[in-house]
């Protein structure tokens, strides 16, 4: 258990392999390098103690400076970053890891994940050896994966013995993942959700404004505790430094289960990001 969850304001989800993340971090997907600094360091001091990039964003040099201008302990910042598709490969896998923990400038990585199975590749398996072999060396706390469908996961698991510590996935209203996220809990696997607002598509849903006014918070706000209490790990992404302190803001109320209930019912299984079996970018 490196990351010292005693120091934050949010609730430590504890992880299969022991470690604990926090259950609400800050994502920074689409945010450019020299903005990711200024950004990253809003989050910071709003309260995040986990941050969430990934090589393809481009922006881990800006990421790591404001981490580590933050004056925070390094253990109490949680740090994520992803493979992108075309480093997968035991060997590749290995190198591209040195190149991010080398923009980052951190000594080790609290999460890595593999950012899309591109199935059709094959080679997510040894891709996963290779984390295995980094968290063995101790580079990495917890290792685990992206945008992988149950499928996915079986191989994962029956093919290197180990189960991911997290799954990443696109998760919001109306895309609430019930089937894979009941086969992660019954497989001790950390539901993690991207896009968790839904890219702002789900704000203006009647049945989310109407919890809003009643609980006196903002949309997001509410979409943010509905992800909490399901048992979520959320990374919301603003830019918006009122945003980003309201969006830390979720602690200080509840939804009934007659709210939670009426946000469910927005689900339609409709997608913003690619289906993960047919994605193939990086390859």
């Amino acid at each position: 258990m490196t990351f010292r969850s005693e120091t934050s304001a949010v609730p430590p989800i504890v992880l299969n392999d022991g470690n604990v993340i926090p259950q609400l971090g800050f994502g920074v997907f689409q945010v450019p390098s020299d903005e990711a600094f200024p950004v990253v360091q809003a989050a910071l001091e709003a309260g995040y103690r986990s941050i969430d990039t990934a090589a393809i964003y481009g922006n881990e040099e800006g990421t790591g400076r404001a981490i580590r201008e933050s004056g925070l302990p390094r253990d109490e910042v949680y740090v994520t970053t992803k493979l992108w598709n075309s480093e997968q490969g035991y060997d590749s896998t290995l190198r591209a890891f040195d190149v991010s923990l080398k923009k980052l400038g951190l000594d080790y990585l609290d999460l890595y994940l593999i950012h899309w199975p591109v199935a059709v590749a094959d080679r997510f398996i040894d891709t996963f050896r290779a984390f295995q072999a980094l968290k063995k060396d101790g580079r990495v706390r917890s290792i685990g994966v992206s945008n992988f469908t149950e499928a996915h996961l079986q191989r994962v698991i029956a093919e290197t013995g180990e189960i991911p510590a997290v799954n990443q996935i696109e998760l919001h209203p109306r895309l609430a993942q019930r089937a894979l996220r009941e086969f992660h809990a019954n497989n001790g696997i950390a539901t993690e959700a991207w896009s968790p607002l839904g890219q702002g598509t789900v704000l203006d849903a009647p049945a989310v404004t109407a919890i809003a006014e009643a609980v006196g918070r903002t949309p997001a706000q509410v979409i943010i505790r509905w992800h909490l209490q399901l048992g979520n790990v959320v990374i919301p992404k603003s830019v918006t430094p009122s945003r980003i302190v309201a969006n830390f803001d979720v602690f200080g109320f509840e939804l009934t289960g007659e709210q939670m209930a009426a946000i469910d019912g927005l689900d339609s299984g409709g997608r913003i990001g690619p289906d993960p079996d047919e994605l193939t970018a990086g390859l």
